[in-house]
């Protein structure tokens, strides 16, 4: 009995890791975002400044200005203070371009190093492991049944591959970096998904985002993420296929799970957290 205890405390310690570690690959995420498109909007401003470099010389407290191209330099006269200043604007942006690349190759190493070492405790679980035996009375997720369900090949949405531009926790890709949230708040959490399966109803066939097994009764749901609802035509498609879903016994808030972002309004990493304890946890 005292060693199950201690089990179950590891578990509730181990839990309280994870998340903590989901937030700060989240955090680091958003950052690398981030300068990745600071980088990219500098990188606009360079583009449009003149070619070469500025080198500035001093002589007796007055400032020479010169444009090198690498290999020579010209002399800018005074008069010419407008392209000085552009050069040295140019040279401004490009230090600053340097340092924030090296703030994010910093943050690259940390997502690869993240990435690389998931999943390994949860190997110790598989039914191959020497050490499942032993562990599968405490730390095992859900059934083999549902373990082997999300292993096994499915159909996916042909549809648009070239979308499919972010890599999730899971090794997924995925169309937007929502998804990737749901994705990996599912996946963390040991809980059996697959992304785009076909779901035939009546003569259509759909591809919900998310198709989820519940990791104790093994029930299935289905996840929507609407991410452009601000926008006519896709509020449009997305009412129609509610519709679809609820003409065929899958509604909202039942085994429908449904979530809606606008430019404004993005999907917090908080909301997902709750829905994914509120129906599966």
């Amino acid at each position: 009995m005292k060693y199950i205890l201690t089990c179950r405390s590891a578990v509730s310690r181990q839990t309280m890791v994870k998340k903590e570690v989901i937030v700060i690959y989240e955090r680091m995420l958003n950052e690398y975002q981030r300068l990745e498109h600071q980088i990219n909007l500098l990188q606009n401003q360079l583009d449009s400044l003149p070619e070469g470099k500025l080198i500035c010389s001093q002589n007796q407290g007055y400032s020479k200005w010169y444009q090198s191209d690498g290999h020579e330099k010209t002399y800018i006269p005074k008069k010419n203070r407008d392209l000085a200043e552009q050069l040295a604007v140019k040279k401004y942006l490009s230090l600053q371009i340097k340092e924030l690349l090296h703030e994010k190759n910093a943050i690259q190493l940390y997502l690869n190093h993240h990435s690389r070492n998931q999943g390994q405790a949860q190997q110790l679980l598989a039914s191959d492991s020497a050490y499942h035996d032993l562990l599968a009375g405490h730390f095992t997720q859900f059934s083999q049944e549902l373990a082997e369900w999300m292993s096994s090949p499915y159909q996916h949405n042909p549809l648009h591959p070239e979308q499919l531009i972010h890599k999730s926790v899971s090794g997924n890709m995925v169309r937007s970096k929502s998804e990737a949230i749901i994705d990996m708040f599912l996946y963390t959490n040991h809980i059996p998904f697959r992304y785009e399966c076909a779901l035939q109803l009546g003569e259509v066939t759909i591809y919900p985002d998310f198709t989820i097994r519940h990791p104790k009764t093994g029930e299935i749901h289905y996840w929507e993420h609407f991410g452009l609802i601000d926008h006519p035509e896709y509020s449009q498609k997305s009412y129609s296929k509610l519709h679809l879903y609820s003409k065929h016994q899958i509604f909202p808030s039942i085994n429908l799970i449904t979530t809606f972002e606008t430019k404004d309004y993005p999907l917090s990493t908080d909301l997902v957290e709750k829905i994914i304890k509120h129906y599966f946890l």
